[in-house]
């Protein structure tokens, strides 16, 4: 029973960190893909987007474990490992969620941005009412398998002191010098995980579309 209850509170920190990540990533890829479409908008570079390009070339070019390690050790002193772990699948889900959106915004058709101009709404009114609810409905398979990849991408924060679940199951098999079991019971509740993740995807997206017919 103790090695249930382990792996039950290495669960619940995992999806803790996922959540929290999750919710970070997003909000700073709507920002930084915003400061990226300053160009297009400018028809130039712009300061924003210069800045938003570096962003995502920096957190998409280097390893998510040595960002982790980085933060971790050199910016927290090997303290607040949670919070180091947020801050850190945040920032590196909100370059990729970054392109995400700037691909879904982009796919738009530039003809809205027009129409809305033209009905006297102001660019961030555009935006706002007409581009983004299109361009959510097209990023939502892709933000989805972005959320499932950062809930498998958080295995590594063992690694920085954390009881997750990957870290609950070297406890037991330390404890127990049984490898199997552990190991196969932490693959089968990340199965699970990512499979109700992907069902849950899967319901949204039909019922966005139902909507959509109607």
């Amino acid at each position: 029973t103790k090695g249930y209850q382990l792996l039950a509170k290495g669960l619940g920190v995992t999806l803790g960190i996922s959540v929290a990540a999750c919710l970070l990533g997003i909000i700073l890829g709507f920002i930084v893909a915003l400061m990226k479409l300053t160009e297009v908008r400018r028809k130039k570079k712009t300061i924003l987007s210069r800045i938003a390009n570096l962003y995502i070339d920096i957190l998409r070019g280097t390893p998510v474990m040595v960002q982790l390690l980085i933060i971790y050790m050199v910016l927290f002193q090997n303290k607040f490992g949670v919070i180091a772990a947020i801050i850190t699948f945040g920032i590196n889900s909100g370059a990729y969620v970054a392109e995400i959106i700037r691909a879904g915004i982009l796919a738009v058709d530039p003809g809205q941005m027009e129409g809305g101009r033209s009905l006297g709404f102001t660019y961030g009114q555009t935006m706002r009412y007409i581009i983004l609810p299109q361009a959510i409905k097209n990023i939502l398979p892709a933000l989805g398998n972005e959320m499932i990849t950062l809930v498998k991408e958080t295995s590594i924060v063992g690694y920085v002191a954390i009881a997750d679940l990957t870290k609950a199951s070297d406890f037991i098999i330390s404890r127990t010098y049984e490898t199997f079991l552990p190991l196969i019971a932490i693959a089968i509740i990340y199965y699970l995980v990512v499979k109700i993740m992907t069902k849950s995807l899967g319901v949204f997206e039909r019922r966005l579309r139902l909507s959509d017919q109607r």
